[in-house]
């Protein structure tokens, strides 16, 4: 039997081989993981070294590069470098030619610069056909058409003749009414010398008249007297002094004829070398300072404004004038926010109104443009004024609500003490009184709670329906067209309620919607202090300019002293229309509103009443054909204040009273039946 020490005697545990491959072979792993990651951290430190090496050497030899490129053409680097998007194609390969003098014809090195044996010229080649129009200047592509449907017509391409820059470019659809017009206007805009290029897409002479044949003929044509419906056409030409008696000749023009009515003529390609002048020739001479330098950035890099960029007459570009009497400075200080997107001549004519009209701030005044687009941005600067580009949202008219949108809370952002802004788009000439307008009515705004906005915009105000510009009216639809707008409003109920960007909703129908609008009203004058000039746009087009815009009245008198401007608050206005009502004398209901001698002429001014068929707030069908009758604003129902319409006819106040929707049918005679039209006993169309 075995002693209890040998029982209980502690037993030594020795290890299995196993165990210690097993940790030799964990140590292993970790060391060589260690040795992997120091050998990355050395890759990426000498990855990054050589980087910084390539880097700067690369920088270095750049800079020597365009050291020299400095040395041989120091004229061409500064309208090189300031180039505007869209022809950066043609000066990569332009600086490619720089780059190598001898691929430039007559050119030789002469140790490090560049001597000219010959002119400089540029190689032109232009592509006229039924679905395509092309120019190609020294082998680039600077202008390519080939969308089908679209930008049909005449383009005009505007080259500096200095260093050939696009300064330049449009399309004017002659085969659509008052293009042509358009189109001799910007030619007669381009400076002297400069280099044009035109080309028919499509069709480019149905509309075409003889003033732009004539013009044409001018600038060295020898075919546009004799263009005929679809053929094809190009030219390049030098403009020169329209009045000398005899034109110069075209530097090229190609021509093909259309032999049948449902063909068109064959593609036209014409290639020509054109000699460029040099760059002291092509720039003006303008005395120093901070107004010449900002006219000298912009005519040497964009063309087609006239008298802005002439050489012998400059237009001014500052207009300043004491402030009137009637301003009291209640708008001086009041932000101006310019609505704007692609259409700098149409912006240019505007900023050029709102400038010029008295009380005008520039430092108040923003132009606010939606999208990136260069020549827009350096029309505002031309002015001296502020541009913001905003991203466009959406598509088409939710776009534009978005760019409104963004527009109000930049300006109210910019000026935070601001409590109203002026909002004017850039298609409207605005009046000589405009500010002085606002200045007498802004007040309104804080002593009438019933009001949402006062607007310089009348919409049945036609040259034959309005003719007080001291009157002003009370209106519940929102006429937008130049208005001024409540910061408190805008803050505190518009922004947040605004339409977003997936809604294709109009902003301005938008605020006329009864739950935005809660009941409340605008100040409109009878004669307009803005007058809608532009034919293009979304929304736009020149049979409709024509027809809806084009005779329309507008006030070019300074310092209109506005009538009684308390009796626009809801009480008094209502005690002046009570007044007028009574006194007004009722026209003969038996004849129609579409005779001639409906309204009688009254050599001292009197008021007509006449009472229409309306059998609910929206009831418009009347209306609606007697406004078509009148022929003013006939597409829907504006400018009533309780189914009540004020126009001024032959010097005479006309009141058309809805029956018996509107609180003042109570003025209609037991004798008299309302007049009721609708589409068949109404007189069809317009026309003036």
């Amino acid at each position: 039997m075995e002693s209890k020490s040998a029982l209980f005697q502690p037993t030594l545990f020795i290890p299995h081989r196993r165990f210690y491959f097993a940790r030799s072979l964990n140590t292993r792993r970790r060391l060589c993981k260690k040795v992997l990651q120091v050998i990355v951290v050395m890759i990426l430190l000498i990855t990054i070294g050589l980087n910084v090496v390539f880097i700067v050497e690369t920088g270095r030899r750049l800079k020597y590069q365009q050291q020299q490129l400095d040395q041989q053409y120091p004229q061409l680097l500064p309208t090189a470098l300031s180039i505007s998007a869209g022809s950066e194609e043609w000066w990569k390969g332009r600086w490619k030619n720089l780059g190598n003098p001898m691929a430039r014809p007559g050119a030789e090195v002469v140790g490090s610069k560049t001597a000219e044996s010959g002119p400089r010229t540029l190689s032109i080649e232009v592509w006229s056909s039924q679905s395509r129009v092309v120019v190609n200047v020294d082998g680039a592509t600077i202008l390519e058409d080939s969308e089908p449907g679209k930008s049909r017509g005449i383009h005009v391409l505007i080259l500096n003749q200095a260093t050939g820059s696009v300064m330049a470019q449009r399309v004017f659809d002659t085969y659509s009414p008052h293009e042509d017009e358009a189109m001799v206007l910007f030619l007669n805009m381009i400076a002297n010398g400069r280099i044009v290029i035109c080309a028919i897409k499509d069709e480019g002479t149905f509309q075409m008249k003889s003033n732009a044949r004539e013009i044409l003929a001018r600038f060295g044509s020898e075919r546009a007297k004799n263009l005929g419906w679809r053929d094809m056409w190009a030219m390049v030409t030098r403009k020169s002094d329209l009045n000398q008696k005899v034109p110069r000749k075209a530097l090229a023009e190609e021509y093909s004829k259309s032999t049948e009515f449902h063909s068109w003529g064959a593609p036209v390609n014409l290639k020509v070398q054109v000699p460029l002048v040099t760059l002291q020739e092509s720039q003006c001479n303008w005395d120093t300072g901070e107004e010449n330098e900002r006219r000298k950035e912009f005519c040497n890099h964009i063309e087609g404004y006239g008298s802005v960029c002439s050489c012998q007459d400059p237009s001014p570009l500052y207009f300043a004038k004491p402030p009137s009497a009637l301003l009291n400075f209640t708008t001086f200080n009041v932000p101006v926010a310019v609505i704007a997107s692609n259409r700098p001549h149409y912006l240019f004519r505007m900023l050029r109104s709102l400038l010029s009209a008295e009380g005008a701030n520039p430092s108040m005044v923003t132009v606010f443009i939606d999208g990136y687009y260069e020549e827009p941005m350096a029309v505002s600067r031309l002015f001296g004024l502020r541009g913001i580009q905003h991203t466009p949202l959406g598509i088409r008219n939710a776009r534009i609500s978005q760019h409104y949108k963004a527009s109000l809370t930049a300006t109210f952002n910019i000026f935070p003490k601001a409590k109203y802004a002026i909002i004017v788009e850039e298609d409207l000439d605005v009046s000589p009184d405009f500010f002085t307008y606002f200045s007498q009515t802004v007040r309104l705004l804080e002593e009438d709670p019933s009001l949402y906005c006062v607007s310089a915009w009348n919409d049945q105000g036609y040259e034959h329906t309005s003719s007080d510009p001291s009157l002003l009216y009370r209106v519940e639809t929102m006429p937008g067209l130049g208005w001024i707008l409540k910061k408190s409003l805008y803050r505190n109920e518009l922004e947040h309620r605004w339409p977003t960007p997936e809604k294709m909703w109009d902003w301005d129908m938008w605020m006329r919607l009864p739950d935005v609008r809660r009941g409340r009203e605008c100040i409109i004058p009878d004669v307009s202090r803005t007058y809608h000039f532009g034919a293009s746009g979304l929304n736009m087009n020149s049979y409709f300019q024509d027809v809806y815009f084009k005779k329309r009245s507008f006030n070019t008198s300074p310092e209109v002293v506005l009538s009684n401007v308390d009796s626009l608050k809801k009480l008094n206005y209502e005690k002046v229309l009570e007044k007028l009502l009574r006194g007004a004398q009722v026209l003969d209901h038996s004849k129609s509103p579409c005779e001639s001698n409906f309204i009688p002429s009254s050599p001292n001014g009197g008021a007509y009443i006449m009472f229409i068929k309306m059998d609910d707030p929206r009831d418009y069908k009347t209306w609606l054909q007697v406004a078509k009758c009148f022929k003013i604003w006939d597409l829907d129902a504006r400018g009533y204040h309780h189914g009540l319409w004020r126009i001024h006819w032959k010097t005479n106040q006309v009141l058309i009273v809805g029956v018996p929707s509107s609180p003042y049918s109570k003025f209609k005679p037991a004798n008299v039946t309302p007049i009721y039209l609708d589409s068949d006993t109404g007189r069809e169309g317009r026309g003036y």
